[in-house]
């Protein structure tokens, strides 16, 4: 069991919720608003995509995250942020050509996924490690892609969250390190429950788990009602979690949440299970990242797995 978790909130995906769920933020401010109060609510990490503030649909403008990152940084409430690379590799099959892209296609360059990062320099940023029958669209990643993205995230001197949505990108995520691509020690993320990719459940975690390298520091989550199971289960088997409106949008059954009461719900399940959330700054420690206020690597770990 993990004694002490990083606990991550994935505050607005971009997938279609924002007309689901009034909570779920659109525009810079209330997404760097949703930041703030998960870290509030105890969140260590705060996950972001951005939105088109008009349509509340995909946006990859480097703009729309400069804003959220200022408003979280003049804020007085410390949490480590971590941005999306993985946008811009949803690919569906046009109805009358099935070999070009129909609508809802949006693909990017791996140059094109990291240039946010790399201007910005967050203290996190997420790698998908690989391709994937995400629901009914193709999520396009293929292996000279990640090859070339892992050198630029690399080269920006920003840490890599390794996004694996099945057991292949575990075992490419690995040959991303042995082939010298991923410094230190590496962070994964298990996600899970995203048709048709791994099952949230104990054993695909298990299975996952079991094949992560000695040195790596992981976490996982799960979808829909399955994010809070999944989040205590990776508790249970040594390692973080992550909650948010991204993943799932209701509190319980029939009550939508925000993403503060998201935050609040798995802080107290940790809780409860003997654990503790880790602060930003014992989060930065534990990963080595790099800290805003100074710009020089946190010094040594915080807390640690048991």
């Amino acid at each position: 069991m993990n004694r002490t978790v990083i606990l991550t909130c994935a505050v607005t995906g971009a997938g279609d919720t924002a007309g689901k769920n009034p909570n779920v933020p659109v525009t810079p401010s209330q997404i760097a608003e949703d930041c703030i109060a998960a870290a509030k609510a105890g969140a260590s990490v705060a996950h972001i995509h951005v939105r088109d503030p008009e349509t509340g649909g995909i946006s990859h403008s480097i703009e729309h995250f400069r804003e959220v990152m200022e408003r979280v940084r003049e804020a007085d409430t410390d949490i480590v942020m971590n941005i999306t690379a993985g946008g811009g590799g949803d690919w569906i099959p046009d109805a009358e050509d099935p070999t070009r892209g129909g609508p809802g296609t949006d693909i990017q360059t791996p140059r094109e996924r990291h240039a946010p990062v790399g201007e910005l320099l967050p203290e996190l940023c997420t790698l998908d490690c690989g391709s994937l029958n995400f629901g009914d669209m193709v999520y396009v990643n293929p292996a000279d892609w990640l090859r070339e993205h892992a050198r630029l995230v690399q080269a920006a001197g920003v840490k890599p969250e390794l996004e694996c949505f099945d057991l292949g990108h575990v075992w490419f995520a690995r040959q991303l390190q042995q082939e010298g691509l991923i410094d230190g020690d590496p962070l994964y993320q298990l996600c899970l429950g995203i048709p048709w990719g791994a099952e949230a459940d104990t054993e695909t975690m298990l299975a996952m788990r079991n094949k992560l390298p000695d040195n790596a520091n992981w976490a996982a989550f799960g979808i829909g009602r399955q994010q809070m199971p999944m989040a205590a289960q990776a508790v249970l088997l040594g390692g973080h979690a992550r909650v948010g409106l991204e993943d799932n949008l209701y509190l319980e059954k029939g009550v939508l949440a925000t993403n503060g009461q998201l935050v609040e719900k798995a802080a107290g399940i940790i809780e409860n299970l003997g654990a503790r959330v880790m602060t930003p700054a014992e989060t930065r420690a534990h990963l080595a990242l790099r800290d805003p206020s100074t710009g020089q690597i946190a010094a040594s770990a915080a807390g640690g797995e048991a």
